[in-house]
């Protein structure tokens, strides 16, 4: 076990992550008859490919384990996440955030409620029930729909193959402070001709101290419960169904509402043919409608406060409704690989509120939004498998919003965009080359192009739009990305680095700016902008001998606004991880630093719909340390303990501490949780 050293100086302009998972969990293969429970360190430090990222999500993390999806997605370097307590935070890539950063899972789409994203699409995803993240950073793919500028996260699950009837069977159980408490089942049962999987997860935590023993409200209890059966006729045919749901509560420092329910409801039917004749390879097809009714309220998590800008008991019920479905077919001739389809998408927003307990049931539902999209989309590999393959893809998209509120502001005055439609027609692509300088040396360079249709958050969600605009609706433009993306790796048996760099121009970027609305309380403004970001990313592993590993990560973004001559806001600083592990035959030690700079660039009240930026923020180093035993093939015992020396801090990306809970009427960081303890039972059969 090796323990990070700190420096002063190191500590002001860097931080150093050392970041030590240890579990055990098998490779998957449904008729192995010894199945073993392989130990892995998840550090996450190499790409698998030039600017994807490919992992098993059910492996821990650390800090372990993740809560939610945004939780699992820091570990990977250029991600952050807007803090505001303990679950439920919103991813950002690179600094770009909301729907920037298009989100998979189970090949649909599920889109969050809340105007001020309360409840982001990774609130509803249970990354220990999928069996594979992937992540592509940027604009360098089109194939998973439009508008992904800063990249795509996909949480995937696979299809169960069985020779002879048999199981399958993954559990894990965790305790840890705070009495933090979570399960994990998935069960699949199968034969040759088909197979039923049901998984499933539970998590509860209470109210976490930070490093100062200071109490900070973020209670949380959460469960997901999904179904799939399938058809396998034989090896290169799947027809499955599908249907999940979920709910959960959750307890915000840094709102002025807590989550009183997440409701998922999740349908969908997924079919894939392989090995078609001649050059038809694959065709792939697959339908889903996924729905959140998602309910904020002042008074199931806590007492109103009488002195608050919300004395009374209120609520707000609202409902994401999301169908959508693509069909693609894969085509090979020789190196030449060609994928092609189209996909559609059709979302409905509804509200409801009410003064007064439970009044809201009693209210109508009214829809104030729709959105629509169709989309068509090809990409091209010239010299796969080759040593030197160009990576290509257009799409283009038609995109519809409609405004159905009949009125509109505090003060309910009529819509002046009601019942206005707004079309936009926008094209993405992208060209890419990697060429194999030698068997363990790649490198890469791509450029990419990305126009966004404003999401529901910048159109329906700010109090104004733009200097001369109706509303937002009426003035935001769609937003337009271009970026470079350069990158080189390295791997052998013993060494695994890489490094990658970026810049992009970004025309009619959304920006949100704060303004104090006097007795109204605070106000959001949407504008378009020119901004240019650039930033860098790098790792390395080293396996030293046959029991040590060591491994770093570091990460740093920039963004300016061009129109106003700012920084751009919300920007992470530099961050820096090391991790190292020992492992013997059964036992596996490790510990992960993790150091973050100070941030200094930043644009006071502005930021977007969910987070401002509160003013510089200080630097910060943590160190975690983990063991694991491994009991037998089957199961493994981890343990571990986050923030070993019970450290007060708090992230940059942060929401203010709410004053209902005796945080300060000025803006105030969120500190994170002090020191953590946990133990985890793996068990795979």
């Amino acid at each position: 076990m090796t323990v990070a050293s700190r420096s002063a100086g190191a500590l002001t302009r860097l931080s150093v992550s050392l970041s030590l998972a240890l579990a055990a969990l098998p490779l998957h293969a449904a008729n192995d008859d010894a199945r073993t429970l392989d130990t892995l360190v998840v550090t996450a430090t190499a790409p698998s490919s030039p600017l994807h990222w490919v992992t098993d999500p059910r492996l821990p993390r650390q800090p372990v384990p993740a809560s939610d999806g945004a939780d699992y997605l820091k570990t990977v370097p250029g991600f952050a996440a807007i803090r505001n307590g303990g679950t439920n935070g919103d991813p950002v890539l690179r600094g770009m955030f909301g729907s920037r950063l298009n989100i998979v899972s189970n090949e649909g789409n599920l889109i969050g409620a809340c105007p001020s994203r309360m409840d982001n699409p990774l609130s509803y995803i249970a990354p220990e029930t999928f069996d594979r993240l992937t992540i592509i950073k940027g604009p360098q793919s089109v194939r998973w729909g439009a508008g992904a500028s800063a990249g795509t996260v996909r949480f995937e699950r696979d299809t169960p193959r069985f020779d002879a009837p048999g199981i399958d069977l993954d559990a894990s159980a965790l305790v840890g402070a705070r009495n933090r408490n979570d399960q994990v089942l998935d069960l699949t049962a199968g034969a040759s001709q088909g197979y039923v999987r049901v998984n499933g997860n539970r998590s509860e935590a209470d109210d976490y101290k930070d490093g100062n023993g200071e109490g900070v409200p973020s209670k949380w209890r959460k469960w997901n419960s999904d179904v799939a059966v399938g058809w396998t006729p034989d090896a290169d045919t799947v027809l499955e169904l599908s249907a999940g749901t979920g709910d959960a509560i959750a307890r915000y420092a840094g709102r002025g509402m807590d989550g009183a329910a997440f409701k998922r409801t999740s349908y969908a039917a997924r079919f894939e043919k392989d090995n078609l004749p001649g050059a038809w390879d694959t065709l792939l097809a697959n339908v889903y409608y996924n729905d959140a009714d998602h309910l904020m309220d002042n008074y199931t998590l806590r007492t109103p406060n009488p002195d608050s800008s919300m004395p009374m008991p209120m609520a707000a019920n609202v409902d994401r409704r999301t169908t959508g479905g693509r069909i693609a077919s894969e085509w090979r001739w020789q190196d030449v690989a060609v994928v092609a389809g189209i996909d559609a998408q059709d979302s409905r927003h509804r509200s409801r509120s009410g003064m007064g307990r439970n009044s809201y049931r009693q209210q109508p539902w009214s829809t104030d939004a729709r959105f629509a999209n169709l989309g068509a989309f090809t990409e091209i590999t010239l010299g796969e498998g080759t040593a030197q393959r160009w990576v290509g893809g257009l799409r283009i998209d038609r995109a519809e919003v409609t405004d159905e509120r009949g009125s509109a502001g505090m003060m309910a005055l009529p819509n002046p965009t009601g019942g206005q439609q707004r079309r936009e027609n926008l094209g993405s692509g992208f060209l890419r080359i990697e060429r194999d300088l030698a068997p363990a040396l790649t490198w890469y360079a791509g450029i990419g192009h990305s126009e966004r249709m404003p999401d529901y958050w910048e159109l329906f969600s700010p109090d104004s739009g733009p200097m001369g605009a109706a509303n937002a609706f009426a003035g935001i433009q769609p937003e337009k990305t271009t970026q470079l993306d350069l990158g080189l790796q390295y791997r052998s048996d013993r060494v695994d680095a890489w490094v990658s760099a970026y810049a992009g121009r970004l025309q009619d970027y959304i920006l949100f700016t704060y303004l104090d609305g006097g007795m109204m309380g605070s106000m959001t403004r949407a504008d378009n902008v020119d901004a240019r970001i650039a930033g860098a990313e790098a790792g390395a592993q080293f396996l030293l001998g046959r029991q040590w590993t060591l491994g770093g990560t570091l990460a740093y973004a920039w963004g300016e606004n061009r129109s106003d001559g700012r920084p751009l806001p919300q920007m992470p600083p530099l961050e820096a991880r090391l991790s190292a592990s020992w492992e013997g035959t059964r036992w596996r030690l490790g510990a992960l630093a993790r150091a973050v700079s100070h941030q200094h660039r930043v644009a006071d009240n502005q930021g977007n719909v969910v987070a401002r930026d509160l003013g510089p923020s200080a630097g910060f180093a943590t160190l975690a340390l983990n063991a694991g035993y491994r009991i037998s093939d089957a199961l493994q015992l981890s343990a571990g303990v986050d923030n070993l020396f019970d450290r007060a801090y708090s992230e940059h990306l942060n929401l203010a501490g709410s004053a209902d809970f005796g945080f300060p009427a000025d803006p105030v960081r969120i500190n994170e949780p002090g020191r953590s303890m946990w133990m985890k039972v793996n068990v795979r059969y």
